[in-house]
């Protein structure tokens, strides 16, 4: 099974019903989770949100979420979750031009999130915030609006796109497929 941490996006609906497809999934509130009640899911997906880290004080975000690196089991992170997971290994945020449409994702590593997607692809960006690659990731996809698309940290299966898969069509449902085969692995 599955937790989607749900931050608040009208979203999060729509990954849930992409993962039921594969794998059983219960939703979570911010504020409704813990590290013990977390191990005893195969994954966790952290949900986009509608807040801006750079226009707040991300510190309670970056603490209520201090439990990922003691998380061993597959994590994704998706927009808001992508940004909460690189800052809490120490990226750091910026402000960038609104990007609100489908932008095309350019793959600079292989790696088992993306399988059969192609090199380039595109997906439906909904931020103005991104994030620098933190110590300990590699970066995995990049796009002309975006460095940090994709990344993955180096020793543990987590993961944070910048993008929003849910809602960009076939190769969105594509990658949530892969992430569930992760899960279920």
């Amino acid at each position: 099974m599955i937790a989607l941490i749900d931050c608040g996006s009208l979203k999060t609906p729509e990954i849930a019903a992409q993962l039921d497809q594969y794998i059983d999934v219960q939703t979570i509130g911010l504020y409704d989770l813990s590290l013990d009640q977390l191990q005893a899911f195969k994954g966790v997906v952290i949900s986009g949100a509608p807040i801006l880290l750079t226009e707040i004080d991300p510190l309670p975000y970056v603490q209520q979420f201090g439990w990922v690196k003691e998380y061993t089991h597959p994590l994704l992170g998706i927009c808001f979750g992508h940004q909460i997971l690189g800052m809490s290994y120490g990226a750091h945020i910026a402000k960038m031009r609104e990007d609100r449409g489908f932008q095309e994702i350019e793959l600079i590593k292989d790696d088992p999130l993306f399988e059969r997607l192609p090199d380039v692809f595109e997906m439906q960006q909904d931020h103005c915030e991104h994030i620098s690659i933190p110590r300990g990731f590699e970066l995995l996809a990049c796009s002309d609006a975006c460095v940090n698309e994709a990344m993955k940290h180096k020793t543990l299966p987590h993961y944070g796109v910048q993008f929003h898969p849910e809602v960009s069509g076939n190769y969105g449902h594509v990658l949530l497929a892969n992430f569930a085969a992760m899960v279920m692995a």
